[in-house]
């Protein structure tokens, strides 16, 4: 019997709980069947058929394609950025707060850091304009690859659920 309903945590994924309840949920040992209802309640939300593997962040997913059983990097809206072990914010649009003035539109005045030593990177979806993530490095610092996910692992040791199989 999980420990919370599928109700629950959509509640979550579209922030309506309370903090203190996020917290507790997020902190407390998780059941079973927790990673799946989650998978199942995100698959919801998107409106495409493909089978998503594992969550990057709100909007973007590892997903099985259901056309050629390829894991790829897909955002919510369904633009495609390539294969999941590929850094997908190469495929990203990019802006680069680099100067006083781009700075100013997140930082008042003198608390912004110098862009001499520190620039914000934000990627974008180029098909919905969705910021996906942000960057804080020096200017000369090559794109981040954030990280590559042992997904056999993580399905083998944590969730212990089924692999779904892939063709790459």
């Amino acid at each position: 019997m999980p420990t919370y309903t599928r109700e629950q945590i959509g509640n979550m994924v579209d922030g309506k709980l309370q903090s203190d309840s996020v917290h507790r949920m997020l902190s407390m040992p998780k059941d079973p069947e927790r990673f799946e209802i989650y998978l199942d309640v995100l698959q919801e939300k998107v409106s495409w058929k493909d089978k998503i593997i594992l969550p990057l962040g709100p909007h973007l997913y590892i997903v099985q394609s259901l056309a050629d059983k390829k894991w790829v990097t897909k955002c919510s809206c369904g633009h495609i950025f390539g294969d999941y072990r590929e850094n997908w914010k190469l495929n990203a649009l990019l802006y680069v707060r680099d100067t006083e003035e781009a700075m100013s539109q997140v930082y008042p005045k003198l608390m912004a850091p110098d862009t001499k030593w520190q620039v914000y990177r934000e990627y974008c979806c180029p098909t919905c304009g969705i910021m996906q993530d942000i960057e804080a490095p020096t200017p000369w610092y090559p794109v981040i690859h954030d990280f590559e996910p042992d997904i056999d692992a993580y399905y083998k040791e944590w969730v212990h659920l089924p692999l779904p199989e892939r063709a790459n």
